[in-house]
C-alpha cells in the first residue's frame, strides 16, 4: 500500500483518533499523519498509508493556511476558548480600519512563544502533561514566519481572518499576541485549517466519505510534494537510483536549496514516482528515500 488521504478532521477528535479510524477502515496498522490539529479544531489533516508513511518528514516544512476567529475580552491558560480564564477586560469597539494594521504587524519572520498546553516535549515529556500536573513550564521562543494575513470580518467582539504561516506556528499564540497588540486580552475561538502544502480543504474527504468510498478517497502521495522540484530520469539512471547509487544532479539550484547548496527532489522514471533524492553541491543526487516500481 502506497497512498495518501486528504482528511477533513471534524472538531472533537484528536489527530490520533483520525489515524485510528483510518486504520480500521483500511485494515492496516501502517498509518501516519502530517501536522497535528488540536481536538477542537477542524480542517485538513494529511494522512499517509503503508509505505507512504516514510514521506511524512517531507511534509514537515510545508506552509499551512488557516481561517481563524478571534474573540476579544478574555484570555485563557490554553490560548483558546476551552481553557480556564486568567484575564478579562471589556472588549473595545472594534473597527475594520483599526484592526487591519494590527494584523499586518505580524507579517514576516518573528519569534513566538508556544502555548504551555502544547505537545512540545520538555525533558522527554509533553508540555501539556507537565502543565496538567501543576508544574511550571517555560516554553522557549521559536522562529516562525507569517507569509500572509488577511482580515475578513469584524463583528461585535470578534474578528475573522485568514493566515498563511510556516511550520511550528501556533495560531492560539498568534491570537494571544494579536490581543496584546490591540490592548485587550483575546483567545482563539474557532479554527479551520484550509491547507497543508498541496492538501487543500476543497478536496478533503469527510470521515463519512472515507467510510463509504474508501478506495475513491485514496490518492498518490507524491502529488502533494510539489514544493520539491521534480526530476525525470531515464531507465539506466533510474535503475542506478533504485539500487542506491548516486546520479548526476541538474545544474541549477532551486530556491529550496539550503546554505550548503543541498536540496531535495522528487525523482520520476517517466510518470512513475520512484523516490526522493538529495542533490549536493558536488553535482550528484544521492537516494534519500527509494520507492521501487514494484510497490
Amino acid at each position: 500500500m502506497f497512498h495518501a488521504l486528504n482528511v477533513l478532521k471534524p472538531p472533537g477528535m484528536t489527530s490520533h483518533d483520525v489515524v485510528s479510524f483510518v486504520r480500521r477502515v483500511y485494515q492496516t496498522k501502517q498509518v501516519g499523519h502530517a501536522g497535528t490539529l488540536d481536538p477542537a479544531a477542524a480542517g485538513v489533516l494529511p494522512v499517509l498509508l503503508g509505505r507512504a508513511t516514510r514521506l511524512v518528514e517531507y511534509f514537515a516544512d510545508c506552509s499551512k493556511s488557516y481561517r481563524v476567529e478571534l474573540t476579544f475580552g478574555y484570555q485563557t491558560d490554553t490560548g483558546d476558548d476551552t481553557g480556564a480564564v486568567i484575564k478579562s477586560q471589556d472588549p473595545p469597539n472594534l473597527r475594520f480600519d483599526q484592526m487591519e494594521p494590527v494584523l499586518r504587524q505580524f507579517l514576516g519572520t518573528q519569534f513566538q512563544i508556544p502555548p504551555v498546553y502544547s505537545a512540545i516535549k520538555v525533558g522527554g515529556k509533553k508540555m501539556y502533561e507537565l502543565a496538567r500536573q501543576g508544574l511550571e513550564v517555560q516554553p522557549e521562543p521559536r522562529q516562525i514566519t507569517i507569509q500572509d494575513i488577511k482580515l475578513l470580518r469584524v463583528q461585535d467582539n470578534t474578528i475573522l481572518f485568514d493566515v498563511e504561516c510556516s511550520k511550528g506556528t501556533y495560531i492560539r499564540s498568534l491570537c494571544v499576541d494579536i490581543g496584546q497588540a490591540a490592548g485587550c486580552p483575546a483567545v482563539m475561538s474557532f479554527l479551520v485549517r484550509t491547507r497543508v502544502g498541496g492538501f487543500l480543504l476543497d478536496t478533503a474527504a469527510t470521515l463519512e466519505e472515507i467510510q463509504t468510498h474508501p478506495e475513491i478517497c485514496l490518492t498518490s502521495p507524491d502529488l502533494y510534494l510539489e514544493h520539491l522540484p521534480r526530476l525525470t530520469i531515464d531507465q539506466p539512471l533510474a535503475a542506478g537510483f533504485i539500487n542506491g547509487q548516486k546520479i548526476s544532479a541538474p545544474p541549477s539550484r532551486p530556491d529550496t536549496a539550503n546554505d550548503t547548496g543541498d536540496f531535495l527532489l522528487r525523482i520520476y522514471h517517466g510518470n512513475r514516482f520512484i523516490g526522493i533524492g538529495k542533490a549536493t553541491a558536488h553535482g550528484l543526487i544521492a537516494p534519500h528515500k527509494i520507492f521501487p516500481t514494484d510497490r
